[in-house]
């Protein structure tokens, strides 16, 4: 797959092809399953961006793959429970079965990992 200069050269140089020819040309394709060819259009946008200095940031923004953007605010549910989501373990690199002592402050909760030299501090 052609980058950079060597992408804008080659876009160049074919002049008007079709776009599916154009990708093609510079490598952006691979085989299905079945053996045919897939034209992997996104791919070849994106560095034509990128190679024009145009960089749309995607990629390490924040955990998972895209969805929507972290509140940073959790709500009680209608049982009591408070419920803290996987985008927020995952930040934290929290596994299953890790235990926290609960922290009851004037307008706060802290979870201290068990074991952590905080756990102690009052």
């Amino acid at each position: 797959m052609l980058t950079g200069s060597d992408l804008l050269a080659k876009v160049k140089d074919l002049g008007d092809v079709s776009k599916t020819d154009l990708a093609t040309a510079c490598g952006y394709v691979s085989k299905k399953k079945d053996g045919s060819d897939r034209v992997n259009f996104t791919a070849f946008y994106e560095a034509l961006l990128n190679a024009k200095g145009i960089d749309l940031g995607g990629g390490s923004a924040g955990v998972g793959k895209g969805g929507r953007k972290l509140s940073y605010v959790a709500t009680v549910q209608g049982n009591g429970n408070l419920l803290i989501g996987k985008a927020y373990t995952a930040m934290l690199d929290l596994q299953v079965g890790d235990e926290f002592t609960i922290k009851l402050g004037k307008k706060a909760i802290r979870l201290i990992p068990v074991g952590s030299e905080e756990e102690g501090d009052d």
